[in-house]
């Protein structure tokens, strides 16, 4: 399985955006392209070393569609809520 698949959430473990959450909109090589909804956009997502990231395998049946599947700003938003809401009950 590869990691770094389109559509997997992922956490910035360096840099100014240390511990947010994002999904990788993209991989080419050794880089990946991160958008969050709000200020990486799909349309403007932010490149970032794959050394510098944690992918994470999530997917849950409170979504319409598979992560792979977004194509809007909202529903990357809507699945990192998800994510981050169970992530600070457990």
């Amino acid at each position: 399985m590869n990691l770094y698949q389109v559509g997997n959430l992922a956490k910035s473990i360096a840099g100014h955006d240390k511990n947010q959450f994002f999904v990788i909109v993209r991989e080419e090589s050794e880089y990946v392209y991160l958008a969050d909804g709000k200020e990486r956009t799909l349309e403007k997502p932010k490149r970032k070393n794959k050394k510098h990231i944690q992918p994470i395998y999530y997917h849950t049946d409170k979504m319409d569609e598979p992560v792979p599947e977004m194509k809007r700003n909202e529903e990357i938003k809507r699945a990192i809520k998800l994510f981050s809401a169970k992530a600070a009950q457990e």
